[in-house]
């Protein structure tokens, strides 16, 4: 038998070849096929291998794996108009093939536009001090509510993780400032309790001291024991404590006389 009498064979073997490379579909543990039998649903199959008839099936595959998308910067303006560029990050995977493939025509991009405009509405409720400061709670709160519209899609959001908030030079500036001046706020506060608490020692001291003779003159000893350590040219010349008092008391205007009454 000559290479002519083999072609009438050859042709369909590889015909045939061409049709069960085709039907042979090898999926991967993290893939799923969803099927269409003449344009209707039919299942979703794999991981492994899956036997597709040509032309009358169509597979399409989807991937289960966690999917990470870079929303792109977000100009926002926030509650107190302070204009800001934000970006975020947002992870979230595929939990239901069917869902993810009928109900939506490209599950990525629509995520994407969701996570773009969710983020512009949500940060736009929030003052510029809250941005910064809240991350953590502003991140849960544009997750919640991605999750909720993307669960029509079979779509899980894991997390969503803002990433900058980019300020103008100005804007930097006067949160400098504002940062500056509370410092210096709490500067004041403090020395202000310190004095009022210093007040209500020395008062506390100055009962003391009325109620005994003897404290009021240590007192006028120590502090004439830390004047002498000082190096100055101050001369002190010490005087009994009687003696004060009996200036004090002579200062004191005396009471009338009868004479001067009549």
């Amino acid at each position: 038998m000559n290479s002519f009498e083999l072609i009438p064979y050859v042709v369909p073997a590889v015909v045939l070849l061409l049709i069960l490379g085709s039907a042979i579909k090898i999926l991967p543990e993290y893939e799923r096929g969803v099927v269409f039998f003449l344009g209707r649903f039919q299942g979703v199959k794999g991981p492994g291998l899956i036997i597709v008839i040509p032309v009358i099936q169509q597979i399409v595959r989807v991937d289960l794996r966690v999917i990470t998308l870079d929303v792109p910067s977000q100009d926002v303006i926030s509650k107190d108009n302070v204009t800001v560029r934000v970006n975020a990050v947002l992870y979230f995977r595929v939990v239901d093939p069917e869902r993810a493939i009928i109900r939506v025509e490209d599950f990525g991009s629509a995520t994407s536009q969701l996570a773009q405009t969710t983020l512009r509405s949500v940060l736009g409720k929030h003052d510029l001090d809250e941005m910064l400061s809240e991350r953590d709670k502003l991140n849960s709160d544009i997750q919640e509510i991605i999750d909720a519209q993307t669960e029509e899609w079979g779509i899980k959001v894991a997390n969503v993780e803002i990433k900058h908030v980019d300020l103008n030079e100005s804007m930097i500036r006067a949160i400098a400032r504002q940062a500056e001046a509370e410092r210096e706020r709490r500067a004041k506060v403090i020395h202000a309790e310190g004095e009022l608490q210093a007040s209500k020692k020395l008062v506390e001291a100055a009962d003391v001291m009325s109620t005994n003779s003897g404290a009021m003159q240590l007192r006028y000893m120590q502090t004439l024991a830390d004047m002498s350590t000082n190096n100055s040219s101050t001369i002190v010349f010490p005087l009994p404590i009687e003696m004060m008092s009996s200036f004090m008391g002579q200062s004191k205007p005396s009471a009338p006389s009868e004479k001067n009454k009549e």
